[in-house]
């Protein structure tokens, strides 16, 4: 296992001029949001692949979670170069149609487009770990009233622009979190 992480690790050392390139459009906290995603699938994988399990306490999943989401507000609401936005979209599919018109450099809409919705997969397994009796229903509401609350926090402090897309992309990454749990739990074991 060590060695297939160590290969992972060198492999996202020699791609680090690809997510430097994404610091000139977000903050610069985006590398270390990228290289946990990065290292925490790789650790998934090899587990996954080698068939070993991962034990941790509840206190240590809130204790991750508060820090990804922590660091997840930093890279939602701190641009480089204080970039203020004043847009926002409220037509299904305008900003994903954007993206894929070939207009928008490909790094960029593909960050942006995976971005919104694998950032936020780790609030739909960390709902389905904690929740007495976990339910779609219940956790799409949820996703649907904080993900507003965040599109409009970005809106009103010109912090990002306020995008129905976004809000779409991101709840489907929580729900996406909610579904492949099963398969998470393979490897991730919540110890009581």
């Amino acid at each position: 296992m060590k060695k297939s992480l160590m290969i992972s690790q060198i492999l996202f050392v020699l791609l680090s001029p690809v997510w430097l390139k994404l610091t000139e459009y977000l903050h610069s906290i985006v590398v270390a949001v990228v290289w946990f995603c990065y290292t925490f699938s790789a650790l998934f994988i090899i587990c996954l692949v080698k068939q070993l399990t991962v034990s941790f306490q509840r206190r240590v999943l809130h204790v991750l979670t508060s820090v990804y989401a922590a660091g997840l507000l930093v890279l939602l609401f701190f641009r480089p170069n204080g970039q203020r936005y004043e847009s926002y979209s409220l037509s299904p599919f305008e900003t994903i149609s954007f993206y894929f018109s070939g207009e928008v450099d490909f790094l960029i809409a593909f960050y942006n487009l995976a971005a919104n919705i694998g950032l936020f997969v780790p609030f739909g397994l960390y709902y389905v770990y904690t929740a007495r009796h976990p339910s779609a229903v219940k956790l799409l509401a949820f996703s649907l009233t904080g993900i507003t609350m965040i599109e409009i926090m970005q809106f009103i402090t010109h912090r990002g622009s306020l995008d129905i897309d976004d809000l779409m992309l991101n709840t489907i990454g929580v729900l996406l979190g909610y579904m492949i749990f099963p398969v998470f739990q393979k490897v991730f074991k919540l110890k009581d």
